[in-house]
């Protein structure tokens, strides 16, 4: 049914609970999946009324940061996916959209399922820290196996 899932990963405690679930999915399936983990870029740094650009080693070092924790990250996915015998391929974006992220690396890697887990927000905490995984759903065309 499923061949290939996207699984989105940040390193919390629901990124454990999606990689539980999708690598058990996946080997009952027969399927492979891509680990996504993305990453902000750096905020705006503003002074006063004026917008401030960062120095080059700041970027780099930032670059530096959210790369080793990627790695960090789905290195753990990777090997506990293939303890079970499921094909793991890793992918890391640094973005400031990462439901588009999201959405754009199912199409890319051709994923017909997408995996994620939610903290089930209702209400005004909705509204005030969004929802992520609504977002996905609302603009993702690949399905979406939501964990709560």
């Amino acid at each position: 049914m499923y061949e290939h899932l996207l699984v989105p990963v940040d390193g919390g405690d629901l990124s454990q609970k999606s990689m539980d679930h999708a690598i058990g999915l996946a080997k009952m399936l027969g399927a492979r999946i891509t680990g996504l983990t993305a990453e902000p870029p750096l905020p705006v740094m503003v002074v006063e009324t004026a917008a401030v650009a960062y120095d080059v080693e700041t970027f780099q070092e930032h670059e530096r940061r959210c790369e080793q924790h990627a790695r960090e990250l789905l290195g753990r996915f990777a090997d506990q996916a293939r303890a079970a015998g499921v094909e793991f391929d890793g992918q890391f974006v640094i973005t400031d959209n990462v439901e588009q992220a999201i959405v754009d690396a199912a199409q890319a890697h051709a994923c017909d399922l997408i995996v994620m887990a939610t903290h089930g927000r209702h209400g005004l905490d909705a509204l005030i820290h969004g929802s992520l995984t609504k977002s996905v759903l609302a603009h993702s065309k690949v399905p979406l196996l939501v964990l709560h």
